[in-house]
C-alpha cells in the first residue's frame, strides 16, 4: 500500500452521530418534544431489510424517535401514497424516507413527490434538488454526497478553483453531489457512460468522486498523484476461490499508491450516508420549529 491517506469514514461517522445526539438533546431543552424520522419499507428484500433496520437504531441511539413501516411487495400505490400522507400530516414526524428500489409496479418518483418537502431528509424531492441546483438556502441535501462533502473537508481538499471530477450521473449522488462542489467554488466536470478518453479526464481531476457501480472500474493509473479520490461504489465480486469480497469502483490498492487520500470501501463513504441522514432530519426538525409548525 502506498502512501494516501485512508479517510476513516467510520470514525467522521461517530463524530457527526455525537454532534447530532447533541443537538438532538438541545432540541429536547428547547421545545420538550424529540425529532422524529419514519423510515417506509415496500417488500422483504433482505439488504433493504437490513438497511432500514440500521437507520431505525441508529435514529434511536442519537435520541430521535425512529419508526419503521414495513409494507408487502404487493402492497398497491395508492396505499403508499395514503401512508405518506398521514405520515406528511403527523405533527411529531420531521423527517421522512421511502427506501429504493420500491418493487417495478410503483412509480418511484411519483412516490418520492409526494413527500412534504420540508420533511424529505433524502433531499429527491424536487424542490429541495431544484433549490440546490439554483444555489438557494434551505434545501434538503442527499445523503450520500452531503457525507462525501464531510469526508472532503477531513482530507482537507482545497476546493476553491480545483478541477472536480463527477464519474455518475444519477439524481442520488451524482448531480447532486456535482451542484455542492460547484457551490464550494471548484470547477465541475461530470462524466458518464458516453463520456470519451474517461482515463484521461479523470487524470486532470484534483478532486476525484465515482459514483457508477462498477467494480474496480477507476485503475490506479487513472488517478493524478496527490488527487483526493471519494469512492461511493459498492460492489460484491467473487474471488477466484469462490469467496465474494466488497469492492468499490476504483482499484483500491493501485490508486492508494497514486492519491493524496482516498475513502476505502467498506468503512468510507457508506457509514457517512446514515449519519447525514440524521443530521438532516434534526435540520428538518429545527426548520420545522422556526417556522412554528
Amino acid at each position: 500500500m502506498g502512501g494516501a491517506r485512508i479517510l476513516d469514514g467510520r470514525s467522521l461517522a461517530k463524530t457527526v452521530r455525537a454532534e447530532v445526539r447533541a443537538g438532538v438533546d438541545a432540541f429536547r431543552a428547547s421545545y420538550g418534544r424529540t425529532p422524529g424520522l419514519d423510515v417506509v419499507l415496500v417488500g422483504e428484500d433482505p439488504a433493504s431489510v437490513l438497511y432500514t433496520r440500521n437507520k431505525e437504531k441508529a435514529s434511536n441511539e442519537v435520541g430521535m424517535r425512529g419508526r419503521l413501516h414495513v409494507l408487502p411487495s404487493s402492497t398497491a400505490e395508492a396505499d403508499i401514497a395514503r401512508l405518506l400522507r398521514d405520515i406528511n400530516a403527523d405533527r411529531g414526524i420531521d423527517g421522512i424516507l421511502v427506501q429504493l428500489p420500491l418493487p417495478r409496479h410503483i412509480d418511484a418518483q411519483r412516490v418520492l413527490d409526494l413527500i412534504d418537502p420540508a420533511k424529505d431528509v433524502d433531499g429527491f424531492h424536487p424542490m429541495n434538488a431544484g433549490m440546490l441546483a439554483l444555489g438557494r438556502r434551505g434545501a434538503l441535501v442527499a445523503c450520500t454526497p452531503a457525507g462525501c462533502m464531510r469526508l472532503l473537508g477531513l482530507a482537507g481538499a482545497k476546493l476553491e478553483g480545483a478541477n472536480a471530477l463527477v464519474v455518475g450521473r444519477s439524481n442520488i449522488v451524482g448531480k447532486p453531489m456535482a451542484q455542492l462542489l460547484l457551490a464550494a467554488n471548484a470547477t465541475v466536470t461530470i462524466a458518464h457512460s458516453r463520456t470519451l478518453d474517461l482515463p484521461a479526464i479523470c487524470r486532470r481531476a484534483d478532486v476525484l468522486v465515482v459514483a457508477v457501480g462498477r467494480a474496480q472500474l477507476v485503475r490506479g493509473d487513472w488517478v493524478m498523484p496527490g488527487a483526493t479520490v471519494i469512492d461511493v461504489g459498492m460492489n460484491r465480486i467473487t474471488l477466484p476461490d469462490g469467496t465474494t469480497k466488497l469492492v468499490g469502483d476504483v482499484a483500491f490498492d493501485e490508486a492508494s499508491e497514486i492519491a493524496g487520500a482516498i475513502t476505502p470501501v467498506p468503512g468510507g463513504v457508506g457509514p457517512m450516508t446514515i449519519a447525514m441522514l440524521l443530521a438532516n432530519t434534526l435540520e428538518a426538525a429545527k426548520r420545522r420549529q422556526a417556522r412554528g409548525v
